[in-house]
């Protein structure tokens, strides 16, 4: 069965949820500029849900949105291309990605090595601040839930665990994580993840309390079972019927 394809409608409406990186841009309309603007703002619409997966990417819609020409919006698409959240087709143009099972499988794997193990090295050098900074964090996601401000708290539970890792002062680690949460992003979407936000908002609590108690055993567990719950309630199963729980019901 041929799966539709909704239009790209939304991009239109996107702002950065967060300001660009702290990088110094020689002019507004500088090319590098203007091509990471539209890659944030992809971005940042995918993470916040505004984007669903198979959405076509218009090259000329996008370029008209930005005000900038088409080699700067092609430019942008090849980033996200080959960080995974775009797919190019020959002769058809750009979609926002699909991932399958298999890939969702392995993104959650690969979550749980590196967020499992950057727990266990914070616990040995988490400051104080750097508490106080999280617990702020926890206090902005229990108030955008608390509003059911869905793209504000969308965006705040996955930067949470960006925010771990800019604590780890390891910007290479920071920019991989917000990779592979923007792959989950999409992996949500895709699978219509059921885990609510207010799980998600009680299990960062608990890690915050265990790095502040510098208890390596629990903060690791807590972590890796948060992301294994996150994992579980999507339908990443076969769809197949069970005829006999069917059919005993009529």
């Amino acid at each position: 069965m041929t799966r539709t394809r909704p239009d790209l409608k939304v991009i239109g409406a996107v702002t950065p949820s967060r300001p660009e990186s702290n990088r110094k841009v020689a002019a507004p309309t500088a090319p590098v500029g203007a091509t990471q603007r539209i890659v944030q703002s992809i971005t940042d619409a995918i993470v916040a849900r505004r984007l669903m997966p198979g959405t076509k990417l218009s090259e000329q819609t996008i370029a008209d949105i930005f005000k900038v020409s088409r080699t700067l919006v092609r430019q942008a698409l090849n980033q996200l291309s080959r960080d995974r959240l775009v797919t190019l087709e020959p002769a058809r143009g750009a979609f926002v990605a699909m991932p399958s099972v298999e890939e969702a499988h392995q993104v959650f794997e690969l979550r749980q090595m590196i967020e499992g193990a950057m727990a266990k090295r914070l616990c040995a050098t988490i400051t104080d601040r750097q508490i106080a900074e999280l617990r702020a964090h926890l206090k902005a996601e229990r108030a955008a839930i608390a509003q059911t401000d869905v793209p504000g708290r969308t965006h705040l539970l996955a930067d949470f665990h960006v925010v771990l890792a800019r604590m780890m002062d390891n910007q290479v680690l920071a920019e991989l994580l917000g990779d592979l949460l923007s792959r989950s992003s999409l992996i949500s979407l895709m699978y219509q993840s059921s885990h609510s936000a207010e799980a998600s908002l009680a299990e960062h609590v608990a890690i915050v309390d265990a790095l502040e108690k510098r208890d390596v055993r629990a903060a690791v567990r807590l972590t890796e079972d948060h992301l294994d719950h996150v994992e579980r309630n999507l339908r990443l199963d076969p769809r197949s019927p069970d005829l006999a729980l069917i059919l005993a019901s009529e």
